[in-house]
């Protein structure tokens, strides 16, 4: 994390988001160690995907956390984040992202935005609402031709 404590939430998600980039830089999932990311995390962190996701679902914990890194990383070849807006008032803040990501079953490409509630507690990310503007999108994205979700 950072040498000294802090409950700012920009300041935590802003190093949260440069540890992830870091860890997939160094392999992501099944390759670079989830140390650098489990101190941005309550031990008991819920993270919320839209069901229709491939990795949709609740993901519970560091385990759960790290199963989630790992479907992402399943699903998508490519998930860059663009930009990043953020709102925060106390431990709430909303983060606007601008992804591109390419889907590695199909090979399509999309651009589309991520809307995020996240708590944090104590200086750590709680809470994880993910909001996806167009999920049937996405999920097309993965269908083989010919196939309609």
């Amino acid at each position: 994390m950072t040498d000294s404590y802090t409950t700012d939430s920009v300041a935590v998600l802003t190093n949260m988001y440069a540890a992830e980039a870091e860890y997939l830089a160094a392999g992501g999932p099944g390759e670079a160690s989830f140390d650098l990311l489990a101190p941005f995390f309550t031990l008991d962190v819920v993270l919320h995907q839209a069901d229709a996701l491939p990795y949709g679902g609740t993901w519970r914990g560091h385990a759960g956390m790290e199963q989630l890194f790992l479907a992402m990383s399943q699903a998508w070849e490519s998930f860059d984040m663009m930009e990043q807006e953020f709102l925060a008032t106390g431990e709430t803040a909303v983060v606007l992202t601008q992804v591109r990501a390419r889907a590695r079953a199909t090979g399509r490409k999309l651009a589309f935005p991520i809307l995020q509630t996240i708590a944090v507690k104590d200086g750590r990310i709680a809470q994880v609402r993910a909001f996806y503007w167009d999920t049937a999108a996405i999920a097309e994205a993965f269908a083989a031709p010919g196939n309609t979700m």
